[in-house]
């Protein structure tokens, strides 16, 4: 559970620093085109990063089945439906949205894996919940303008939450940086193929500013976020795993308010109250934990 903790912090800050960047890397390039650049981009340096560091490459053939039902569920699902809720509605009340994740995480765990929640998770649950309530009853008007991003949203949660519990129901032989890596190729391929598709309009050079943010977005919050969150998701239960990113959406939150001047009151504070009380009471480790670690 200690090892998971500075992870939690790192993700929480990229993750969360990141979700004002999209509407900025989607200006001049389509939704696909951006999560296809960025997701091959962090894959193929992460993988290179493993070659250097003498890690084997290798997935075993029983593996693949998994890796892509895992890639396609969470990495395709997420990317799109988050990217085009976050287009469509404020991206702090997109992040909130999205990150509805741990809620879907626990029941899918419930439901597949018997990760009954015990009265402290539970009790997470509720408090983290409350603070995503919050924040969605403050945003109703932004979701009855747009429902779709409202949808899309929620989709984005699910569908990350029901990778993740493919990964945990049959965990891959794989360090966190081959796993991450390879995923992100493997999701990376439906993306470019459906920015091909899509395309309109001949080739051309985006401006520096959309090719920094593209840049920043691929090898900070993608490579090394995802990274981060594939070593938690390896060192935590599927339900814990999924608390551990309830601090993203207020960290989002106030990048938004920072970048976009979205709104930043008395209910998203105290919405990030109870954010943290749920990622506290998720991560705190059991005092019998304790004293057999010491």
């Amino acid at each position: 559970m200690r090892k998971a903790v500075p992870l939690v912090f790192i993700l929480t800050l990229l993750w969360g620093t990141n979700w004002p960047l999209f509407p900025i890397a989607v200006r001049e390039v389509s939704v696909w085109t951006f999560r296809a650049v960025a997701l091959l981009g962090a894959g193929l340096v992460l993988l290179a990063v493993a070659r250097v560091r003498g890690e084997s490459l290798r997935i075993a053939r029983a593996d693949w089945g998994t890796l892509l039902a895992a890639s396609l569920t969470y990495l395709v699902v997420w990317n799109v439906a988050s990217t085009y809720s976050a287009i469509l509605i404020p991206s702090g009340q997109a992040a909130i949205l999205g990150f509805t994740m741990p809620l879907w995480g626990a029941l899918l765990a419930w439901a597949f894996l018997k990760q009954r929640p015990g009265a402290r998770v539970l009790l997470a649950l509720a408090v983290g919940g409350l603070g995503v309530v919050l924040l969605i009853v403050n945003g109703i008007d932004a979701y009855a303008k747009a429902p779709l991003g409202f949808a899309l949203g929620l989709l984005a949660g699910l569908g990350w939450a029901a990778g993740t519990l493919i990964l945990k129901r049959r965990p891959i032989a794989a360090s966190p940086l081959v796993l991450t890596g390879w995923q992100l190729l493997v999701a990376g391929v439906p993306l470019a193929a459906g920015a091909f598709w899509l395309s309109e309009g001949g080739w051309f050079m985006p401006s520096r500013t959309s090719l920094l943010v593209i840049a920043y977005i691929a090898l900070v919050p993608m490579a090394i976020g995802n990274l981060a969150w594939f070593a938690i998701v390896g060192l935590l239960p599927a339900n814990i795993a999924g608390l551990s990113s309830v601090m993203v959406p207020v960290v989002a939150m106030v990048a938004g308010a920072l970048v976009h001047g979205e709104p930043l009151g008395p209910v998203q504070w105290a919405s990030m109250l109870c954010c943290a009380a749920g990622m506290g009471l998720a991560l705190r480790q059991p005092v019998r934990d304790q004293s057999s670690a010491t």
